[in-house]
């Protein structure tokens, strides 16, 4: 690897070590074995990079996410709820691998009122979560029916929010796989 993908992979380290906030310049640096000018020669400063290894992190969560929703590449099940079920049973089973990620994205969120520029930064890559998501999780096709996959994917993303945030404050009573289709059920009127 060159310099700035030490960079990128020593951000990365430092993000999910010490959080967004209290990343230095000196810690990437010292987790890259890269030095100080380098950041700037290859990012144009801090903030850029850790934008860049922000979305890095968040993208590779995604992609092994939209793989647990697509069980390793094994169709996902006909059956709407019986699809729903092995989706979330896998995102919940990766919850303890993933905290250290959505730790990161609820400090990143806090961040966005005071600074637009990361705010800019998370937008465009959020819709195309959002898509992710729906292809992912449902077998949608953005291409194919891009307001089916907008729909879909927003309540998706509404959905791992919130169990993301129920399994960091309490992962004894957040919801698993079962709650959340029975849940369903209920919402749809089928229970």
């Amino acid at each position: 690897m060159g310099h700035k993908e030490d960079l990128l992979e020593g951000a990365k380290r430092c993000l999910l070590e010490k959080g967004y906030g209290r990343t230095t310049a000196r810690d990437i640096v010292a987790a890259s074995g890269t030095n100080l000018a380098s950041i700037g020669y290859h990012y144009g400063s801090k903030d850029a990079l850790l934008q860049q290894a922000f979305l890095a992190l968040t993208e590779e969560w995604g992609s092994r996410a939209g793989a647990a929703g697509a069980e390793g590449g094994t169709p996902l099940p006909a059956d709407p709820y019986a699809r729903f079920h092995a989706v979330w049973e896998q995102v919940v089973a990766a919850a303890g691998a993933s905290r250290q990620v959505w730790k990161l994205q609820t400090e990143v969120v806090t961040r966005i009122d005071d600074d637009e520029k990361l705010r800019e930064a998370i937008k465009e890559p959020q819709r195309e979560g959002r898509l992710g998501m729906a292809q992912g999780f449902l077998g949608i096709d953005p291409e194919r029916d891009p307001e089916q996959a907008r729909v879909a994917g927003l309540l998706c993303q509404a959905l791992a929010t919130g169990v993301m945030i129920q399994w960091m404050v309490d992962p004894e009573t957040a919801p698993t796989a079962d709650d959340l289709t029975a849940g369903l059920r209920v919402l749809m009127g089928e229970s």
